[in-house]
């Protein structure tokens, strides 16, 4: 019996490891078939890369320069005193828009209304005073004319008749200065614009030291004015005479300004002054420009961006920036040669234009600069174009299985 047992449970533990054994051969199989299934097949020739290419066609381009500029009021008034006299009433709101006649001070007029009826009363005076010697006058000459009275006689009566009427005149221009001296005690504004705060306040005195009283400045049309240095002007100059770029007069530059938001102001303008010589401090000149501001959107002083536009450069290279990289020896791109294959193309580029970079030298019409792909690329591989778009589409898969590969 105990043979038999033993027998019995020898043939158990044998079943279990054969099962055990198999079990573990077919797994062992399963994953060599899955991973032979999965390894890419041997190639014999280079691997092929997948490019995207654009094809360089020189045309004439527009172009724009940017230049850092700040607004300034075409037209800047100081409203000041022009008498002394304590000053009465503001009458404006400071800060608010004032139009051309708009009175804004009133100062004390009762010593100017004084002065005023002191000259009318002088007047009337020299008027009796030049009646009684005219009168006087037309007495004497018939007189003198019968030897009634002497010649000196009729010569002091001409005189003082002379004398009186001139008085009479010295009278006039004081009441004239007296009723100018009483409309200066209502200050208006002389322009439509913005006023600014008050510099002095009601009830005090005005006199020469303190009789700037504010300001208004007129800001449509605003000017904008900004530095142009000697070495952009030498280059420009350089490029018109090379035939590079074609510049428009001097009056027909648009100019564009860019607010400090990155907004656009809607309206352009022109240039309408160049000055006559450099800053001998900062080896610019100034421009000024005239835009139009009927909402008042600009205020003088502020920093703005000026886009100066009507440049053209003539048979201009664009490339995307990104196509566009640096080396030991300088700048290069790749480009696809009649093979199929990809080679290093040294470049001279010049300004950037929004997204792209101007190439000046290293490029002709008709070559295939590649825009997207070159990061995998060497020099004499072969390569496969496709177009952008298609690139594009075959990148969203692969990041949207890195997005849900990365996702918790």
């Amino acid at each position: 019996m105990n043979r038999k047992y033993s027998f019995k449970k020898y043939l158990l533990r044998y079943s279990s490891w054969s099962c055990t054994i198999l079990v573990l051969l077919f797994s062992l199989l399963a994953i060599v078939s899955a991973g032979q299934e999965e390894a890419p097949p041997p190639q014999g020739g280079a691997v092929v890369t997948k490019v995207s290419v654009i094809t360089v066609e020189p045309e004439d381009t527009p172009v724009s320069v940017e230049f850092v500029g700040q607004t300034e009021s075409s037209h800047q008034v100081e409203i000041r005193a022009r008498v002394d006299g304590f000053l009465d009433k503001r009458l404006y709101t400071e800060g608010s828009r004032v139009k051309e006649g708009e009175v804004m001070f009133k100062m004390d007029p009762k010593p100017f209304q004084a002065q005023l009826k002191a000259a009318q009363g002088a007047l009337a005076e020299q008027k009796a005073r030049h009646k009684t010697a005219r009168a006087n006058l037309a007495r004497v000459r018939p007189l003198t004319q019968q030897d009634a009275l002497s010649q000196k006689d009729l010569d002091d009566a001409i005189g003082q008749e002379q004398e009186a009427a001139a008085a009479v005149e010295s009278a006039k221009a004081a009441v004239e200065e007296a009723r100018l001296n009483l409309g200066y005690t209502t200050i208006k504004s002389p322009v439509s614009g913005l006023s600014s705060y008050s510099r002095v306040q009601e009830g005090s005195y005005i006199n020469a030291q303190n009789s700037l009283l504010t300001y208004v400045s007129k800001t449509n049309p605003i000017w904008v004015n900004f530095s142009l240095s000697e070495n952009d002007v030498l280059k420009y100059r350089g490029e018109q005479e090379s035939g590079q770029i074609r510049l428009p007069g001097k009056t027909e530059f648009e100019v564009e300004v860019i607010l400090a938001d990155g907004s656009t102001f809607p309206e352009r303008g022109r240039v309408t002054f160049a000055d006559a010589e450099y800053n001998p401090e900062s080896g610019t000149f100034l421009v000024r420009s005239n835009l139009p501001n009927p909402e008042n959107l600009l205020r003088p002083g502020q920093f703005v961006r000026v886009q100066l536009l009507g440049a053209v450069r003539l048979d201009a290279i664009l490339v995307p920036q990104q196509a566009v990289l640096q080396g030991a020896q300088g700048h290069f791109v790749w480009i696809v040669d009649r093979n199929g294959r990809a080679q290093i193309r040294n470049v001279q580029p010049g300004d950037w234009h929004g997204d792209q970079w101007f190439i000046d030298s290293g490029l002709a019409k008709g070559e295939r600069v590649v825009v997207d792909g070159f990061m995998k690329l060497s020099a004499g591989a072969p390569v496969k174009i496709v177009p952008i778009a298609a690139k594009q589409k075959e990148a969203k898969p692969m990041e949207a299985a890195q997005t849900k590969e990365t996702r918790p």
